[in-house]
C-alpha cells in the first residue's frame, strides 16, 4: 500500500511537450503553443481529426499542469495524482470548505450537527453537474443561453404524498420497512461481506401506498414529469473550470430540500488566440520591409470583431519573437469594468525566393545594409557544405 511521499522526477507531462524537467515557463508555453496549433482538430484533414483531438487535449492538459507553479511543483513531487497518497485531489490547501461542509450537513442527515440549536434542516437533493463547453469569443463578449429542461416535480394532485387524501401508508413488504436491503457476498477466505442495496419497490422510503390509495395521476411515485425552458447567463470573463449555478432547478423529492443544476465550463482551444488568466497572446506577421521601417495598419481581428490597428515607427526594428504589449485589450475581468492585456508574437515574413533571385533587388540591398566586419581568421579553415533545416526547433541532437 502506497502511502504517498516524495518520488520524482516524472516526466510524462513534459515528454507531452517534447520538454525536460528543467525547462522553463516560457520554454512550456512555446511548446504548447507551437504543438496546439499543429494538432488542432480544425487544422487537419477529416481523417486525421480524431487523432488530432487525442494529441490536442493531452497537450492542453500537460500545459495546464506544468505552467501552474503549484501544480507543476505537485505533479513533479507526486506525479500525475497531484497529492500526497495519490488521491487526485490535489493539495491539502485546496480543499473547498463550503463544498465538504455542504456534503458534511446538506446531503445524508435529517438536521443539524450535534449540539447545534434551530429547527431540523430537510436533506438536499441531488445536485446535477455537467460540462458545458463555450468558445473564447463567447467568453470575451458573455453569453446567454436558453435551453429546455426536463426534471421531476411533487406531483400537484397529492402534492407529494403519493397517496389519495388521508390514506395512510404502510411498511413496504419488500425491504420491512428499512428502504434498503441486505445480501451477502462471499469475498474469499471463507469470510463473507454484508451489502446494503436501495429498494426500488419503495424507492428507498421503506414506505408504500396500497394499490388502492395510490394518487391516480402520479401512481404513487409522487413526482411527475415537467418540461421547462431554462436560462444561462454566463458573464464575459468567465474562465475555464468557473461553475454557473441555476439554484433549485434539479429534480424535486419529497421531504429535501430541492438540488441546482451546475454547468462547469469548459474554454474550448482557439486557433489564433492564447489565455493565460486576464491576457490573451497572438500571432501577428509583418514582411520583413515593415520589420524594418514600420506600419500602420490593422493587424488581428480581436475575439469581437474588431480590427486591431497598430502604428510602429520607423527606426525601431522588430525582431521574430519580440511581443506589442497592448494595455487594457486582453480578456475581461469578470465582475468589473478592467480588462488584461494583448500581446501581439511578432512573426516575420521574407520575400520570396524570386525577389532574392533577382540580381536588382541584391544589389540594392548590398549597397544600403550596414556590412560585417571581419574580426581576426583562424591560420586554417575548411569550407564545408550544408543544408537548411526550416525549422531548428525540430532538429535532434543524438
Amino acid at each position: 500500500m502506497n502511502f504517498g511521499g516524495p518520488q520524482g522526477p516524472f516526466t510524462e507531462l513534459y515528454e507531452v511537450l517534447g520538454l525536460t524537467p528543467d525547462a522553463s515557463k516560457a520554454e512550456i508555453r512555446k511548446a504548447y503553443h507551437k504543438l496546439a496549433l499543429q494538432h488542432h482538430p480544425d487544422k487537419v484533414v477529416e481523417e486525421e481529426r480524431v487523432e488530432a483531438e487525442i494529441k490536442f487535449k493531452a497537450v492542453s492538459e500537460a500545459y495546464e499542469t506544468l505552467y501552474d507553479d503549484d501544480k507543476r511543483a505537485a505533479y513533479d513531487r507526486y506525479g500525475p495524482d497531484t497529492g500526497p497518497g495519490g488521491m487526485g485531489g490535489g493539495m491539502p490547501g485546496d480543499v473547498d470548505i463550503d463544498d465538504l461542509l455542504s456534503h458534511m450537513f446538506g446531503m445524508g442527515f435529517e438536521g443539524p450537527p450535534p449540539g447545534a440549536r434551530g429547527p431540523p434542516r430537510k436533506r438536499r437533493g441531488q445536485d446535477v453537474t455537467q460540462t458545458y463547453d463555450i468558445s473564447l469569443e463567447d467568453l470575451y463578449k458573455g453569453k446567454t443561453v436558453k435551453f429546455s429542461s426536463t426534471r421531476d416535480i411533487l406531483c400537484k394532485t397529492c402534492k407529494g404524498v403519493g397517496g389519495k387524501d388521508k390514506a395512510k401508508e404502510r411498511d413496504c413488504s419488500v425491504c420491512k420497512g428499512h428502504g434498503f436491503n441486505m445480501t451477502m457476498r462471499h469475498v474469499g477466505g471463507g469470510m463473507v461481506a454484508q451489502e446494503r442495496h436501495p429498494c426500488g419497490s419503495c424507492d428507498q422510503t421503506g414506505k408504500v401506498f396500497r394499490e388502492k390509495d395510490r394518487c391516480k395521476k402520479c401512481k404513487g411515485k409522487k413526482v411527475q414529469e415537467e418540461k421547462k425552458v431554462l436560462e444561462l447567463y454566463i458573464p464575459r470573463g468567465s474562465q475555464d473550470g468557473d461553475r454557473v449555478v441555476l439554484e433549485g432547478e434539479a429534480d424535486e423529492v419529497p421531504g429535501c430540500e430541492t438540488g441546482s443544476i451546475i454547468f462547469v465550463i469548459n474554454e474550448l482551444p482557439h486557433d489564433r488566440f492564447l489565455r493565460e488568466g486576464a491576457n490573451l497572446s497572438t500571432p501577428i506577421t509583418i514582411t520583413l520591409r515593415e520589420s524594418l521601417i514600420g506600419f500602420s495598419r490593422v493587424v488581428t481581428t480581436h475575439l469581437d470583431g474588431r480590427g486591431i490597428h497598430v502604428t510602429h515607427p520607423a527606426g525601431q526594428p522588430l525582431k521574430p519573437g519580440q511581443a506589442l504589449k497592448v494595455e487594457g485589450e486582453g480578456m475581461p475581468r469578470k465582475k468589473t469594468d478592467l480588462k488584461g492585456d494583448l500581446f501581439l508574437i511578432v512573426e516575420v515574413e521574407y520575400p520570396d525566393a524570386d525577389w532574392f533571385a533577382n540580381p536588382t533587388n541584391l544589389h540594392v540591398l548590398e549597397g544600403v545594409l550596414p556590412k560585417r566586419e571581419v574580426g581576426e581568421q583562424p591560420e586554417h579553415t575548411d569550407e564545408v557544405e550544408f543544408t537548411v533545416v526550416e525549422n531548428a526547433e525540430d532538429v535532434s541532437i543524438p
